[in-house]
């Protein structure tokens, strides 16, 4: 299914190309874009200080149908958060970063507290074999981290960060097996639906997502994350601190679990890294 573009990236990229009076209108638009669009064509002209004809040839240069049709683009645009439209008071420069994710991480920590954990921890350790799902940018990465933690630990577990790799594995699985589901928001549709194939082959499904949210919905058992997103949109997503540490706190768990198999492949791994880079007997493993 084709998207729509964006109407003010539009907007914007064809700005030069706009005639004098139709540039009025563009500026009127990112100046006040809430005034456009509940307006008139008359009001709209008159702030702009152009003829009614000029905004209907503007509506029509940014390849709309007509001054309605570019209303209800304005709209869309906005319904995306105004966030990602007008400018936000900055953070304090890269103390914020270490700031919210302190803050993000306090919230997750007091959620982890109330979760199942120990029934995660259950599932993954008598499970044939491990399979993480997730799509898009901070769950992809987070996916393999995952299989990165507990392979070392002797876990049979493999990564799949992608989109639709999950649906075609999750329809082989059998109830021997389980899926962990990495989703901020927990309402990415292939994320939802490989979750619900999984389970209908009698797979078991851990999610690390939000409450409430349709993969919650799919899952056995859900470690809740929350995320803080400020209006400050060029700091990076906060999010993937609390999905890391929920990752963490059950590849703990695990090694807990089962101490002296733990440490005798650690060891292990720790000898044949040493033997590979060198260094001192303090550096992490394989990190």
């Amino acid at each position: 299914m084709s998207q729509e573009i964006d109407i003010l990236s539009r907007i914007t990229a064809d700005f030069a190309s706009l005639r004098d009076a139709e540039k009025k209108v563009a500026e009127l638009i990112f100046a006040d874009i809430d005034f456009v669009t509940e307006a008139s064509i008359s009001e709209i002209a008159a702030r702009a200080g152009v003829s009614d004809a000029s905004v209907t040839r503007f509506a029509r240069a940014a390849g709309c149908n007509n001054v309605r049709d570019l209303k209800t683009r304005l709209t869309r645009s906005l319904a995306a958060g105004r966030r990602f439209i007008q400018e936000s008071a900055p953070e304090d420069g890269p103390a914020a970063v270490y700031e919210i994710a302190t803050q993000t991480l306090a919230v997750n920590r007091d959620l982890m507290a109330q979760a199942d954990v120990a029934g995660a921890v259950d599932r993954l350790d008598a499970a044939r074999q491990i399979l993480v799902f997730g799509a898009g940018g901070g769950s992809s990465m987070l996916a393999q981290e995952m299989q990165f933690r507990l392979v070392r630990l002797g876990y049979a577990i493999c990564a799949y960060p992608q989109a639709l790799l999950p649906r075609m594995v999750a329809s082989t699985l059998d109830p021997a097996d389980v899926v962990v589901v990495l989703s901020v928001t927990g309402h990415t549709p292939e994320m939802v639906e490989s979750a619900r194939i999984a389970r209908q082959y009698g797979a078991q499904v851990v999610a690390i997502t939000a409450q409430g949210s349709p993969l919650a919905e799919n899952a056995d058992v859900t470690l809740p994350v929350a995320s803080r997103e400020t209006d400050f949109i060029y700091h990076p997503s906060a999010s993937r601190y609390a999905m890391l540490a929920a990752i963490d706190v059950l590849a703990l768990e695990l090694a807990l679990r089962h101490r002296e198999r733990s440490r005798d492949k650690l060891r292990r791994l720790k000898l044949t890294l040493d033997a590979h880079r060198g260094g001192d007997n303090r550096q992490p493993l394989g990190d």
